[in-house]
């Protein structure tokens, strides 16, 4: 099976200077550039979370961007949790609480 056709589910807590600097629209761009499906959202605690699906192989391009962030962001921490696929999305949003 080539490394593109296994799904995987990427869960990830991104801190740092990450709400108020356009993250979410930079990680929905870099995602829906990839093919990715799942969402984005501010945390009440300052954190941006993200959840996205499609081969792990296009995650880690995008957990390279998002480690990067925006111009006017500061990343300073990463925590990922990677998961089965659900295939629960249709395509990559921006979520609010």
């Amino acid at each position: 099976m080539n490394s593109l056709d296994a799904q995987a589910r990427l869960e990830a807590r991104v801190t740092g200077r990450v709400q108020g600097v356009g993250f979410r629209q930079f990680v929905r761009y870099h995602a829906r550039r990839l093919g990715l499906t799942g969402w984005v959202r501010n945390e009440p605690d300052g954190s941006v979370y993200l959840v996205a699906e499609g081969p792990r192989e296009l995650l880690e391009q995008l957990l390279d961007a998002v480690r990067q962030g925006p111009p006017a962001a500061r990343v300073d921490d990463v925590q990922m949790h990677w998961l089965p696929a659900r295939g629960e999305f249709e395509a990559f949003e921006i979520r609010w609480w």
